[in-house]
């Protein structure tokens, strides 16, 4: 075929990280997980966008606090949190719809976004609420920070959704 590039090509092409990072054997940069939960979406939305609920249902048990009065309302929102170890994230709201949809990104205190995003997603079903929960590093870089982003799968985002629901089927 004329003017067809040869399979591995682009790749050649590609950043240098793009080698060690995107492999065959790489887990996915975009991890999810999804249940239905039987409570009403707007009860669940409450846990998830009030940053002071969020550490009784972390199912990683990352997040040790996070000051009260921060619930967020749109994008463009910051909200701090104090994860276990002490480190302090800002994390700033790149995707909200009430009662449906929110999303941000961490950043160190001060900096830009570090390159990943964490979005939860609700969806009224019959007899409760979908509650889909993602976790997309895509653009995630930092090689200090790609080992933890690669140990995430769906079952720690599960995790999450299974104590979230034992807090508002409750």
């Amino acid at each position: 075929m004329r003017g067809a590039a040869p399979p591995d090509r682009w790749r050649r092409a590609a950043a240098p990280w793009f080698d060690r990072c995107m492999t065959d054997t790489e887990p996915s940069r975009v991890v999810q997980a999804s249940r239905i939960i039987a409570a009403p979406a707007d009860a669940i939305f409450e846990q998830i966008a009030d940053p002071a609920r969020q550490p009784a249902w972390d199912g990683n048990d990352n997040l040790r606090s996070a000051p009260e009065g921060q619930r967020v309302r749109a994008v463009g929102d910051v909200f701090s949190m104090t994860l276990s170890q002490g480190a302090v994230r800002e994390n700033h709201v790149v995707e909200f719809e009430e009662g449906r949809r929110i999303a941000w990104k961490p950043a160190e205190v001060g900096t830009p976004p570090i390159g990943h995003l964490w979005r939860w997603e609700l969806e009224p079903e019959d007899g409760g609420t979908r509650v889909t929960h993602t976790y997309d590093w895509t653009e995630l870089h930092d090689e200090r920070r790609l080992e933890r982003a690669r140990s995430t799968r769906p079952a720690n985002l599960l995790a999450s959704i299974d104590r979230l629901a034992q807090l508002v089927e409750a």
